[in-house]
């Protein structure tokens, strides 16, 4: 065999089947599908809701302010993305070039906390309506908008880091936006410890919290006798427990999207800031992610 690996012993050739021409072009309909069906998904969920005077409840504005924190990905990272694929550098320079340097990761990281501070405020909302029915619940129309506002303010203040270390850095292959940790917070701050506290903080704790309310919410409602529909008095809570199922049916779908998602992914990143040694400890996380989860199918 020759040094390649892809010559037979008398010299001829073996046909690749890799062909990067190929490659870039499936990853870029791929990435552009996804960029239109996200961006018109969630600018079609915020149209309805608008539009709709029924629908303008506090869970659907929490719906809407996780399509409008999921809009900054077709907007600012897939673009990103696509352009990688095709150059090696970054093509913006000056201020406008740092700017979105900066701009383009911090959007990236808060869409992922607003998504999921909002999943939290969900599963609380529908706690209340279900387990505390005559109670006013916990979100009210006028408490919304406030509740909307922090998710924003925190995830903007969890991520503000990324506003100083990701900066644009010369290269001998031209511009790229380079992270600069240790330039801005010192050689003692390590990163791999930020990022992993960050991962702990804003994905398994918040999403182990959601799987615990909708835990507790399933098994209220199972408790729940759903009255005779025959009878004319009953008709109204009949149609109050049926219609709590349904949105029930809904988060569940949501939060197992979610995990899909993003648990991978942070599982990967793990991995890499710190090897084989968090992998068990990140694995049982997940595991207990997905019991809690599949305990609502199930049961």
């Amino acid at each position: 065999m020759s040094e390649t690996g892809n010559t037979l012993m008398n010299g001829t050739q073996l046909p690749s089947c890799y062909n990067p021409a190929v490659e870039k072009i499936g990853k870029t309909s791929a990435y552009c599908l996804f960029l239109l069906v996200s961006l018109a998904g969630n600018t079609f969920i915020v149209i309805i809701v608008y539009k709709t005077k029924p629908m303008r409840k506090s869970i659907n504005f929490l719906i809407v302010n996780m399509a409008m924190s999921d809009l900054l990905y077709p907007i600012f990272v897939f673009p990103r993305i696509v352009t990688e694929l095709y150059v090696d550098s970054w093509l913006i320079g000056g201020v406008v070039g740092q700017a979105l340097c900066k701009l383009v990761h911090f959007f990236q990281d808060i869409s992922a906390v607003v998504s999921i501070e909002s999943l939290v405020l969900i599963a609380f909302d529908r706690l209340g309506a279900v387990v505390f029915p005559p109670r006013s619940p916990f979100i009210t129309s006028k408490l919304c908008p406030f509740f909307i506002l922090a998710t924003w303010i925190v995830a903007m203040a969890i991520h503000s880091p990324d506003v100083v270390v990701f900066k644009l850095a010369e290269f001998p292959r031209g511009l790229a936006c380079a992270l600069k940790w240790h330039e801005v917070f010192g050689e003692s701050s390590a990163i791999e410890n930020y990022y992993l506290a960050l991962t702990v903080k804003m994905f398994y704790i918040p999403l182990t919290l959601i799987a615990t309310l909708n835990v507790v919410i399933y098994f209220k409602l199972k408790a729940q006798t759903i009255p005779d529909e025959h009878s004319v008095a009953s008709a109204a809570e009949q149609q109050r427990v049926k219609r709590e199922r349904n949105v029930l049916n809904m988060a569940i779908a949501t939060v197992l999207g979610f995990v899909v998602c993003w648990v991978p992914f942070s599982i990967i990143i793990s991995i890499i800031l710190h090897g084989p040694k968090v992998l068990f400890v990140v694995c049982t996380i997940f595991r207990l992610l997905l019991s809690l989860c599949l305990a609502q199918i199930v049961l």
